[in-house]
């Protein structure tokens, strides 16, 4: 008879669960309320993280909307704000390798840019076998009890959300690691940094699983709230006008760095305009103090927001071949 440890049996008994109730099902985005025009096929898989609603909400909850910003017909370029039912987007490889990503992506704690930092990384990780989920996140400003761990919140539901439906989806549960862009990099460092941190309370059994994920890669990512180096929007939507310094401290990511923190891979162009490369810098030093394995990569050219698309004909395009080599170093994939 094979022998079934705690863990697997716990992990067992919250999947039955959770398939026996079934999942609210958001749909996909929608702009101005008709279907969108797509050049790709649409994911039409979504989980809702909050089974009741997701908690603290305003008084009265903001309104979700999508402005499509792109001029070409052949590529979509979706923001999207006043997200009250934050949930994941599933991408699922036609042949699983029992590897899944959280992917946030970014936009400033202001929107959140869903098809350039998220749906585009995530059908070009499902392609290589990687289950991928793209998660829709609330937003700081949009009054949230919250405040500044909303977005936190958002994140450790959803790693603990993606392991109690690992079997669902072919995943091995110590292998689920988390990747973020920009302000969703912010995101990112801070589920590698405070993953355990109790920033909401418990609302059924699957938030008994550990929100830490396996990796995490930030790309050029904020991570400093220090006004001299930190994303001046970001940081003004998350800690408000004019943060004291503890708040400052509380929310960079390199000041929360620990033994505990998961391996990391950092990539970031020197010549970003938007995000200062002293961010992933600082993290760097931090995860090397703290002896997390870290890898990190800075290209002279590259910008802010290139994610995959901005990299044509440029060095930094082996970004992503750099990530996968670095995660196989690291068990994954």
């Amino acid at each position: 008879m094979p022998v079934i440890d705690r863990r697997s049996a716990i992990l067992g008994t919250l999947a039955s669960g959770w398939a026996a109730r079934g999942l609210a099902q958001t749909p996909p985005p929608r702009v101005g309320g008709a279907a969108p025009a797509t050049a790709l096929p649409e994911p039409d898989e979504t989980i809702d993280l909050w089974p009741k609603g997701a908690p603290g909400a305003p008084p009265t909850l903001p309104v979700e909307t999508v402005d499509e910003r792109s001029k070409d017909h052949a590529l979509n370029d979706r923001a999207v704000q006043g997200i009250s039912r934050p949930r994941l987007v599933v991408f699922r490889p036609s042949t699983p390798n029992g590897a899944a990503l959280l992917v946030t992506p970014g936009g400033g704690y202001r929107l959140v840019v869903i098809d350039k930092e998220g749906y585009e990384i995530g059908r070009w990780l499902a392609a290589r076998g990687f289950t991928v989920f793209v998660l829709f996140y609330r937003l700081p400003g949009d009054g949230w009890a919250a405040g500044p761990d909303v977005a936190l919140a958002d994140a450790q539901r959803a790693m603990r959300l993606i392991r109690v439906r690992s079997a669902d989806y072919g995943i091995v549960p110590e292998r689920v690691g988390a990747m973020g862009f920009s302000a969703g990099g912010h995101v990112c460092g801070d589920l590698a940094t405070r993953f355990d941190t109790p920033v909401y309370a418990p609302v059924d059994a699957a938030d008994r699983l550990s929100a830490r994920p396996c990796l995490a890669a930030p790309i050029y990512a904020v991570q400093s709230m220090a006004a001299e180096v930190a994303h001046a929007g970001s940081r003004a939507l998350l800690l408000g006008p004019s943060p004291s310094a503890a708040l400052e401290r509380a929310h960079s990511t390199a000041a929360n760095v620990s033994p505990r923190t998961p391996p990391c891979f950092l990539l970031h162009a020197e010549d970003d305009g938007v995000v200062k490369v002293e961010n992933t810098l600082a993290f760097r030093a931090a995860c090397v103090r703290a002896g997390v394995p870290v890898e990190m990569h800075l290209f002279a050219q590259g910008g802010h927001g290139f994610g995959l698309r901005g990299t044509v004909g440029k060095p930094v395009a082996a970004w992503p071949e750099l990530f996968l080599g670095w995660a196989r170093t690291q068990g994954f994939g």
